[in-house]
């Protein structure tokens, strides 16, 4: 009853959140840590997030304007995101923002080579990029690059009205 009172003063839920939230639950699914072979550390957790997050935005570019408006509202939200977590692990304000850029840039460029991967470029050598730092094992790679094959499959069949509410078809 009160929102209806006052509905600019009660917050409004974060947009972008549903489908961040999605995209955190598949990038925790231990699956990749275990046969993906991808380290449970925080870099591997980043690596893997970001990973899941550039085939949603490489997913929502094909739906123009609207997806343009969800993928706005997934960037932001994965922003805010991370911004939270580093003043957590107690990163200071002077190079706070400094990595926000950096972390921005990092999901920038895998969205790029993921777009690659979509249109055509082997999809072992992109996870490999992607998610890799150091030379795992060959059935890592494979296993990696199938499984996100098969998310990608998932999010091409899914519509943007299902995306933006954080499911996967």
């Amino acid at each position: 009853m009160l929102d209806l009172l006052f509905r600019r003063l009660t917050a409004e839920p974060a947009r972008g959140a549903a489908l961040f939230s999605a995209a955190g639950a598949e990038a925790r699914r231990p699956h990749w840590f275990g046969e993906g072979g991808l380290p449970d550390t925080l870099d591997g957790r980043f690596a893997m997030l970001s990973t899941i997050m550039a085939l949603i935005l490489v997913r929502l570019e094909r739906d123009g304007h609207a997806g343009d408006e969800v993928s706005v509202a997934l960037t932001e939200r994965f922003i805010e995101v991370m911004e939270s977590e580093h003043r957590e692990l107690g990163l200071a304000d002077p190079t706070l923002g400094r990595t926000i850029r950096k972390i921005v840039g990092m999901l920038a460029r895998r969205t790029e080579v993921w777009r690659q991967a979509v249109a055509g470029r082997n999809w072992r050598d992109v996870a490999r990029e992607s998610l890799y730092k150091s030379d795992p094992a060959a059935n890592a790679i494979d296993y990696g690059a199938a499984e996100l094959k098969a998310f990608w499959s998932r999010l091409d069949k899914s519509d943007l009205a299902a995306l933006a509410e954080g499911r996967f078809e």
